[in-house]
């Protein structure tokens, strides 16, 4: 589809951000050549540098996915790298990928080598000595069970797999692989059972472990004594000391329940929201009225909640206990709010016969209760009793693991995935994490900040007015960002970030671009000040005693089109606020099914989309989670469900049309069921009947639907996997990847006054293109063979001894021309003065000139003047205008 798709030779421009990086999942490095650096991102693809990072070129960027779990490199061979693609942290955002790749030219080219159904890639062993002999661990599927999950072995390059290792149960995948650097039969398997939903996350089960074989894989022994077992063993990382390959480390998440370590926290009230949701009335009553009001202020009650007006409340039975801790447990502080035991260190000194736990106390607020996204310990090539462990942050220990420190540093990101360190020099250390990466040559005591790789993982994006316009974006765990569109990556200022977290949705005050309504994870929703720098939380709250606000990861809100101070935002009713966020007000009830049965750790039943139609005020579509599509036509009361018609699937956009009161357009996506299917659709009566608009289209969830403002019939979509635009309202579909990399394309927005189409990447930034070409594709053009397009007339200006202007030839062909295309350009003479050598794909096609000919083997500028072009594809000869013009500068002809 993108090489037959008419603009095929349109090309984007990448406008970063570069400053905050992006997730990164493994970092290797050949043998014999360390400034050679290989950097797999969770979502990004593979980069390559030569240089030891001062420059990268990414080398994976157009296969069927480039979210990767890790990667490999023969040390045999340095030629030879493995890349198994589907991210390994099992967060909400870790994309599928479709199997294992090989290079054996130091990544030029590239082979899918199988396993396409193992979804998500845990690590690659290949021998030392043998670099057809390669190991794989398989996760497999995030959400469903199945698919290729388990250890497969290859010894013939990739040609053939067997599955040497089947986990304990459907859900159980493996994580991770050791090999013994010197017996290379010996090998490590860590077994990984979990299971994801969209409103639950099993992180742990009895399938986890340790296997051992060593004869290759033949047979395996699950290994127990003094290692943790049963439900709680969550995500395993494995790790061993080069030089005393029978000392071996894991680090085990440990899901177990530790009701002791809360009464430890050091809360002054004494009162743990854990202990309130189990308290009587009777007991409350009992508790001081001064720790009340302690309690009260360490959980950031608004201060209209007293504690003597709780206490009332209280006592007259309106709230219990229970709905008060309900209500103060929101989804954000339930990540960081555990009771469950969390990382643990354990060594073995004989290869895995006997296993100690190292740490002797709690590793606090490290894993918190998202273990799974972390998992990886490592160890000194040299002295077995210095490890490294990665979580939040990188922690540091050289006594064997009984002590920890952080040598986390100021410019290092919080987040941990990946640690290389220099077999021939230790100190020499390359750390992967959220924000990119870190380089230090002291062992973590300084680092280096590597921040030349365009990783931002953007969830949404939006603009402002100005001139040259802002575009502002939502990142995964890199805050909220803005930068200008005349953004070149490396060379001009970097954006700007105007909050962290985890970044959501955004918008600016279309009047007061100053005003910016940024958004980080579950609904913390802010007004931003960006002259004064003030920064004011907005975020609505439920009252006690009602049941407790449930905000979606991505909250959505919106400002209405019709009024700059409206406000709506989505929890799992619609709230409306008209004085930009000071106050809100609820205007529909829960419009989600919010099903019993679908209730677990992660916040379920929420609003994932709000569109106001810009033609009429109070017309108001909302899409959630759970499937469900509300209309209200009066401003909020009354709501009528529009489903009929619609898969049952989480809804990621509703858009209401801005050319027709009564059309309106929804995106849906099967993501979290496994399910990669397209789902877009139209109606043209508010709602009452839908028709799927995406024949035509890839087979890919579909994350963003828009309008193109000066054109009714034209539409953008983005998918999983890149960018489509239809001509006539869905009928048919083109490709707009062209120079794009593949990768899930969350947001598009068209810039009202530009004409420029900006498209948020989770995993490559942002990328802009003006819609000119696009545009101009009408059906006059289309019912054409060919057509040449005004020629822009060229004025040539000389600065200092530099000549400036070219001429551009834009042509369209219906179908590619089998022949070469010539283009003659003829001067009033009737003389060919240049011929130039033109494309001939189908679509649009582009030839620039610098207006130089060869005049007595001197090169030199034509004379001012109108010039015939010609341009021949096959038997379509196509003819135009181009006038050339001399500024004053120039005296003569150059």
């Amino acid at each position: 589809m993108d090489e037959e798709s008419f603009f095929k030779n349109l090309k984007w421009r990448s406008v970063g951000p570069l400053v905050q990086g992006g997730r990164i999942t493994d970092i290797d490095v050949p043998p014999g050549n360390h400034f050679i650096i290989y950097v797999a991102s969770a979502s990004g693809g593979l980069w390559k540098t030569v240089n030891n990072g001062t420059t990268w070129k990414p080398i994976f960027d157009h296969e069927s996915s480039i979210t990767i779990g890790d990667i490999a490199i023969a040390y045999s061979n340095p030629d030879v790298i493995w890349v198994g693609t589907g991210e390994n942290n099992s967060s909400r955002s870790s994309y599928a990928g479709t199997g294992v790749f090989k290079s054996t030219d130091g990544g030029k080219t590239w082979k899918n080598m199988g396993l396409t159904d193992s979804h998500h890639i845990g690590r690659i062993v290949i021998d030392p000595d043998n670099e057809n002999v390669v190991y794989v661990a398989s996760i497999g599927h995030l959400y469903t069970p199945g698919g290729d999950r388990g250890v497969y072995k290859t010894t013939n390059g990739g040609i053939t797999w067997e599955k040497i290792l089947t986990g304990d149960g459907e859900n159980t995948g493996f994580i991770d692989l050791l090999m013994n650097p010197v017996d290379h039969k010996i090998l490590y398997a860590a077994a990984w059972e979990r299971s994801r939903k969209a409103w639950n996350f099993v992180e742990s089960g009895e399938g986890s472990g340790i296997y051992k074989t060593t004869d290759g894989g033949i047979t395996w022994k699950k290994l127990k004594n003094g290692l943790p077992s049963g439900k709680g063993v969550g995500r395993i990382g494995l790790s061993l000391c080069y030089s005393h390959p029978e000392i071996i480390y894991t680090i085990i998440d440990n899901q177990n329940h530790c009701p002791e370590k809360i009464e430890k926290e050091k809360i002054k009230s004494g009162i743990p929201i854990e202990r309130l949701e189990k308290m009587t009335q009777e007991e409350f009553l009992k508790i001081d009225i001064k720790k009340i009001r302690l309690f009260l202020k360490e959980n950031k009650v608004p201060k209209r909640y007293t504690a003597e007006e709780i206490i009332k409340r209280v006592e007259k039975g309106k709230i219990t206990p229970k709905s008060i801790a309900e209500n103060l447990r929101n989804a954000n502080e339930r990540l960081f709010r555990t009771n469950v035991i969390g990382a643990e260190v354990y060594r073995s000194d004989n290869g895995g016969k006997t296993w100690k736990k190292v740490n002797k106390k709690y590793i606090d607020n490290f894993y918190n209760t998202y273990g799974y996204y972390f998992g990886n310990i490592r160890v000194h090539p040299q002295n077995p009793d210095k490890i490294f462990i990665l979580g939040v942050p990188i922690l540091y220990s050289e006594d064997g693991g009984k002590t920890f420190k952080s040598i986390s540093k100021r410019g290092v990101h919080a987040d941990h995935h990946a640690l290389w360190i220099d077999p021939r020099n230790p100190d020499r250390l390359i750390d992967g994490n959220d924000g990119g990466l870190n380089f230090s040559y002291d062992g973590g005591k300084t680092w280096q900040k590597i921040n030349n790789i365009p990783l931002g993982q953007f969830y949404t994006i939006s603009y402002d007015m100005e001139k040259p316009y802002n575009i502002y974006g939502g990142l995964q765990d890199n805050g909220v960002m803005y930068g200008p569109v005349t953004s070149s990556p490396g060379i001009t200022k970097p954006w700007e970030m105007l909050i962290g977290g985890d970044g959501g949705f955004v918008q600016v005050d279309p009047v007061d671009t100053y005003i910016v309504y940024a958004e980080s994870q579950f609904g913390f929703i802010n007004r931003v000040n960006r002259k004064t720098k003030k920064v004011k939380s907005i975020r609505p709250e439920s009252d006690f005693g009602e049941p407790a606000l449930r905000f979606n990861w991505l909250t959505p809100f919106i400002i209405s089109p019709h009024n700059r101070y409206i406000l709506y935002l989505g929890a799992q009713k619609l709230f409306k606020s008209y004085n930009r966020g000071d106050t809100w007000y609820p205007i529909s009830p829960d419009l989600t099914d919010n099903n019993p049965a679908k209730r677990g750790d992660v916040p379920y039943g929420t609003i994932t989309a709000i569109s106001e139609s810009p033609l009429k005020p109070g017309l108001i579509y909302v899409g959630t989670d759970d499937g469900n599509v509300h209309v209200t036509m009066n401003g909020g009361a009354e709501w009528i469900k529009i489903n009929k018609g619609l898969p049952k699937k989480w809804v990621t956009r509703i858009v209401a049309s801005q050319f027709n009161e009564a059309t309106v357009y929804v995106t849906l996506t099967g993501y979290r069921d496994d399910d990669f299917d397209k789902y877009i659709y139209i109606s043209d009566d508010y709602g009452k009947n839908w028709k799927f608009i995406g024949d035509g289209l890839p087979h890919e969830p579909i994350n963003v639907v828009r309008e193109d403002p000066t054109n009714e019939n034209i539409l953008y979509a983005g998918t999983d996997l890149g960018v489509y635009c239809t001509l006539d309202k869905g009928k048919t579909w083109h490709s707009l990847n062209s120079n794009l990399p593949v990768n899930a394309m969350y947001d598009i927005k068209i810039h009202p006054r530009d004409g420029d189409i900006m498209v948020g990447t989770h995993g490559r930034s942002v990328f802009v293109m003006n819609l000119k070409w696009v545009r101009s594709l009408n059906d006059t053009i289309l019912a054409k063979d060919a057509h040449l397009f005004k020629i822009k007339p060229v004025t040539l200006k000389k600065f200092y001894r530099r000549v400036f202007g070219e001429a551009e030839f834009v042509y369209f062909l219906k179908e590619k021309a089998f022949n070469k295309t010539d283009i003659s350009i003829i001067d009033s003479n009737g003389n060919i003065i240049k011929t130039l050598k033109g494309g001939n794909d189908r679509g649009f096609n582009f030839v620039r000139w610098n207006l130089k000919i060869k005049e007595n083997e001197k090169s030199i500028y034509i004379k001012p003047g109108n010039y015939t072009v010609k341009v021949k594809a096959g038997k379509i000869i196509l003819e135009g205008i181009l006038k050339v013009i001399y500024d004053k500068s120039m005296k003569n002809n150059g």
